[in-house]
């Protein structure tokens, strides 16, 4: 029974995650950002990498690895192949990091860019990946 309970909860995990990145990915094909576009934009980018690190870790526990925090979890990720950028991921959750404590303008456009560029890739490819593994 307790199996099946971890199955079940990396699967609600994921639906929150579904949720967040479709949100995410809508906030990325907009082609210019005002002010607070943008800053929902970072938000939104924020909470779809956190939810994305969790699904992961609740997967790997589903799998039989204990991990908790966040590097760990996406060093256990890379390793388990969920994740392809092992690096990239550690410098999303840094990035994540220095957003949720500061703001101003200027970072927000550089944020902007550094998202749709590089970070909504690697988040659609676990969305993906774990859509299949979800349906399976």
């Amino acid at each position: 029974m307790k199996d099946n309970i971890k199955d079940i909860r990396w699967k609600q995990r994921f639906q929150n995650f579904e949720r967040a990145f479709i949100f995410f990915q809508k906030s990325c094909k907009l082609e210019v950002y005002d002010e607070l576009q943008g800053a929902g934009l970072v938000q939104s980018f924020e909470f779809t990498f956190e939810l994305a690190w969790k699904t992961l870790k609740d997967y790997l526990q589903n799998q039989g690895l204990e991990v908790q925090f966040p590097r760990e979890v996406l060093k256990q990720a890379f390793a388990a192949q969920l994740i392809e950028d092992g690096a990239l991921w550690i410098e999303m959750l840094d990035k994540r990091n220095e957003l949720t404590h500061t703001y101003n303008q200027e970072q927000a456009k550089r944020a902007i860019h550094t998202i749709r560029n590089h970070y909504f890739g690697p988040l659609e490819q676990v969305y993906h990946m774990m859509k299949k593994r979800c349906l399976a």
